[in-house]
């Protein structure tokens, strides 16, 4: 019997929702809802429930942007928190799977479209290689896809998105500097996120002597960057790119990434043909000897109309 199906892809500003009639139908009814309005993640499936006309799910996947360890899940860049075995009674689900975005993102990778894709350089992906994934959003974002020997697929589960950040430019040298006093730990999130972008420009005016602007958000400072209407905002949106193909180039060397590197999050696609002409495919390649070993990969910005972790959300589901 088919049993209607609840997907979710939940970040730390937006949660996801859709319906699905059943394993391989036609995902619909997708509405976004900002999580800043709904006291709690069951309240946001409520109120999103109550929105279509659809028969009562049996069973959800939900894709979160947070570690999945055990029953608790408690948001790090939200303060929603819940537990799953909780939730899945009060929903009434036969069923719910619980797993990181970034993972289900990966899951999606597969059946993604050469028309929800925009390559940035590199050649031709070599099939059954490892595939690697990461995105700027609220957070960092970092998975993968390792081939499992037998024509499938095996996710990974990790939290690169914190690894240590490292600078090449002096400029970048105080940008991690004031990072570590301000955080403590300068993570590859810290700068590679709507809320980098923002420590990045307040780091830039103040080793320049420049009082940073009060209120600024990262809708502000990447207006201003692709709009070339402040030079130091330019410099903090392309010092993010440049932070963030270090980051893609180490991932692609650690996972040997030959089946090429994909870029999700809701930061990048937005920035258009801007993104191409930033300084990220240049600072991918630029790990001295293994230049040319990267300067084959390709790297793919997801450009697509429906987040495409609602899919790995379902795909999730069929592989239980």
């Amino acid at each position: 019997m088919a049993a209607p199906r609840l997907l979710a892809d939940v970040g730390g500003t937006n949660a996801r929702f859709a319906w699905q009639a059943a394993a391989g139908a036609t995902i619909e009814d997708q509405i976004t809802l900002p999580c800043a309005d709904h006291e709690s993640l069951e309240a946001a499936i409520l109120a999103y429930l109550g929105r279509i006309d659809r028969p009562r799910p049996r069973v959800c996947a939900i894709a979160i942007a947070n570690p999945v360890h055990g029953d608790r899940i408690q948001m790090t860049n939200h303060h929603w928190s819940f537990s799953i075995d909780a939730l899945q009674r009060s929903l009434r689900l036969e069923r719910l799977r619980v797993l990181n975005d970034f993972t289900a993102l990966a899951l999606a990778l597969p059946g993604l479209a050469p028309e929800q894709l925009v390559q940035v350089g590199g050649g031709q992906a070599m099939p059954g290689t490892a595939i690697g994934l990461l995105g700027p959003g609220t957070g960092l974002g970092v998975s993968g896809l390792l081939p499992d020997g037998r024509g499938g697929w095996l996710p990974l589960q990790g939290e690169g998105g914190h690894v240590s950040l490292a600078a090449t430019t002096p400029r970048e040298q105080a940008v991690v500097g004031f990072l570590s006093e301000r955080h403590g730990h300068a993570s590859a999130e810290r700068a590679i996120s709507g809320m980098g972008l923002v420590d990045i420009h307040r780091a830039l005016c103040l080793a320049d002597g420049v009082p940073p602007p009060e209120g600024w958000e990262a809708a502000q400072v990447s207006q201003a960057a692709l709009s070339g209407q402040d030079a130091r905002c330019a410099e903090a949106l392309a010092m993010m790119c440049a932070f963030l193909g270090s980051v893609a180039g180490n991932l692609a060397l650690t996972l040997g990434a030959k089946g090429g590197i994909y870029i999700g999050g809701g930061i990048v696609p937005r920035l258009g043909d801007w993104f191409l002409g930033s300084p990220f495919r240049a600072r991918f390649e630029a790990k001295g000897r293994f230049q040319p070993y990267l300067a084959g990969i390709p790297v793919w910005v997801i450009n697509a109309s429906q987040s495409p972790a609602l899919a790995g959300a379902a795909v999730a589901l069929e592989r239980d």
